[in-house]
């Protein structure tokens, strides 16, 4: 199930102008029509287009609720998500950066990755709120490293280019 999914999900990707059924949007993005149903009533995802049976889901859906999916595991609340989401389309539609994120709320924890390259060069990361698991951190760390050695040794030319 877990591959044809994917290989579908691959397919729908390259096809922007594909239409879903609520069933199939939900079985791309993994969730239940209940949530996506909310997602719509909160205003984080547009409402589908047509009524009724004839009622689709686009491209521009499907990005919305994958948007949402990974700003969630990130562990963010949907009062900043859909922060993000209307910041992003502002940003798209105007070309202004998105805003800084929310300042953090006293007596909140946080757990941070430190990586110390070299005197006075150091990387923090919070994987959380960075969206990337522990091995993703650890590739992260082990990339900024050789690019560093690469860089020191000379090889800052080579670098620039690519």
């Amino acid at each position: 199930m877990t591959i044809t999914l994917l290989v579908y999900s691959m397919s729908v990707m390259k096809n922007k102008d594909q239409k879903f059924i609520l069933d199939e949007i939900c079985a791309l993005v993994e969730m239940n029509k209940r949530k996506v149903r909310f997602y719509i009533q909160k205003g984080l995802v547009d409402r589908p287009e047509g009524t009724g049976k004839g009622a689709f889901y686009t491209h521009a859906h499907l990005e919305q609720l994958l948007a949402i999916r990974k700003w969630k595991g990130a562990g963010l609340t949907l009062e900043r998500i859909q922060e993000i989401l209307g910041s992003e389309k502002d940003a798209y539609q105007s070309d202004r950066p998105l805003p800084p994120p929310i300042l953090k709320k006293q007596g909140s924890v946080e757990v941070w990755s430190h990586m110390n390259v070299d005197d006075g060069i150091e990387l923090h990361i919070e994987p959380k709120r960075a969206g990337l698991s522990p091995d993703q951190v650890r590739v992260l760390f082990r990339e900024v490293m050789n690019l560093y050695k690469k860089n020191k040794r000379g090889g800052t030319e080579k670098c620039i280019k690519e």
